[in-house]
């Protein structure tokens, strides 16, 4: 199978293998729960981080956050609201909760993107986007060059929210509430390796309490 670059918008046997492999791993995982979403894949995982590992996430978040940006360099400040950092990957816990992401979906370390921090205030979200790279974006020549498409997704929630704050899915039809400690993964790509637009979500605004997430992004190829 081909490693080299191929148009990030059509089907892909390299994607679509991702997508078995994982797929695979995480039906027979016990553990893990399959969301019922016809057009979508997507799973979750509750207790996959302790309260006291959240907490030291949060903190790592609170130290580093800035306004968050958008790839896209939208000029629109309501549409991405939230606080957000790249943690530092050598640091010890987030070492060890990206090694056991990896190890929960069999997705390769070196194709995982830094884990990301995010936190929201009341009021602030971040609006309908998806996570892989749109071939038609000025960005997607550098993001095809440093490892591609974006394949899976995994999004660890670490706090409770009193009111909002969940992920919705608009063309699902669905949202997924925070639950402190459980980690939601989708695939990006469709079977056959393509973008999936039913992979569009949005964070909802917080109406009451602090929500915190991170995230980790995984590339069809090794990341640059």
């Amino acid at each position: 199978m081909s490693n080299q670059p191929d148009d990030g918008g059509t089907a892909s046997p390299l994607r679509a293998q991702f997508g078995e492999d994982v797929r695979a791993r995480l039906n027979r995982n016990p553990m893990v729960q399959r969301i019922d979403a016809e057009h979508l894949e997507i799973y979750g995982r509750q207790n996959f981080l302790s309260a006291q590992e959240c907490a030291a996430l949060r903190d790592l978040i609170d130290a580093d956050a800035k306004p968050s940006k958008l790839f896209s360099g939208s000029a629109d400040p309501d549409y991405r609201t939230s606080h957000s950092c790249n943690l530092n990957p050598w640091e010890e816990q987030v070492m060890a909760i990206s090694d056991r992401i990896c190890a929960l979906t069999g997705l390769p370390s070196r194709h995982g993107e830094t884990l990301q921090g995010q936190r929201y205030a009341p009021g602030q979200e971040y609006k309908v986007h998806c996570d892989y790279f749109p071939v038609t974006a000025s960005y997607w020549p550098r993001m095809r060059d440093s490892g591609g498409q974006r394949t899976w997704t995994t999004m660890i929630y670490l706090s409770p929210v009193e009111a909002g704050g969940e992920t919705h899915f608009p063309q699902c039809e669905f949202m997924v509430p925070p639950v402190e400690g459980m980690i939601l993964i989708w695939n990006n790509m469709t079977r056959d390796g393509a973008p999936n637009r039913f992979s569009l979500h949005a964070a909802r605004p917080v109406e009451r309490g602090t929500k915190y997430v991170v995230t980790k992004w995984f590339r069809e190829r090794p990341w640059m």
